[in-house]
């Protein structure tokens, strides 16, 4: 995340959260705006479905990812390959349209003292990803907080997902997809450990 995004996520922070009233009339603002009644029976309780829904869709907000990769363990008998999570279920939201991303992470790490469990990074996929993002910037926070949090010796992310602003609006291409990675350490600086991991992946 860039000195600017900090910036302005820090000035939002300072401001205090709408209201769930407020947030459900903003739904029905939309609702109208689209062309249809807030009032009739199908769309009398959408407010506040809407929001139910959003306080899962963003729920990575109230959550640290290195708080959930601080619990690692050090007795792994010297172990020190590699360790991947491959298709890590990926739902997030475009900050541009704010319409779904949905696809498949997978997460690599070379541990040098301590690894951690391994549902912890499918947490951390998961809180990064319930926020507005961008699929670039989703994939480096990924390793960012995984080399921060485990100090390893390297750290591979790759993402694989389709974007519904660009499959169901704008071009209109469904069946496209867009992958990403972000390296780290050994996986930055040794080619062959990426080929290794895209072995792995098949």
């Amino acid at each position: 995340m860039g000195a600017d995004s900090r910036r302005l996520q820090a000035e939002g922070a300072q401001r205090p959260p709408p209201s769930r009233a407020e947030a459900e009339a903003a739904v029905e603002t939309l609702i109208r705006w689209a062309g249809d009644e807030p009032s009739r029976e199908g769309l009398r309780d959408t407010p506040q479905r809407v929001v139910r829904a959003y306080e899962e869709f963003f729920a990575g907000y109230r959550e640290d990812p290195e708080a959930l990769l601080s619990r690692t363990f050090e007795d792994v008998s010297g172990y020190r390959d590699i360790v991947l999570l491959r298709d890590i279920r990926l739902e997030s939201h475009c900050e541009h349209h704010m319409v779904p991303i949905i696809g498949t992470a997978h997460v690599a790490y070379l541990p040098d003292r301590r690894v951690v469990g391994i549902s912890k990074l499918v947490r951390v996929v998961h809180a990064l990803a319930r926020r507005l993002q961008t699929q670039e910037t989703l994939t480096a926070q990924m390793a960012d907080a995984i080399e921060v949090a485990l100090a390893p010796r390297g750290v591979g992310v790759i993402v694989d997902a389709a974007h519904q602003c660009m499959t169901t609006r704008g071009v209109r291409q469904p069946g496209v997809s867009t992958v990403t990675t972000a390296f780290r350490g050994e996986f930055e600086s040794r080619e062959c450990l990426q080929d290794r991991l895209w072995r792995l992946l098949g």
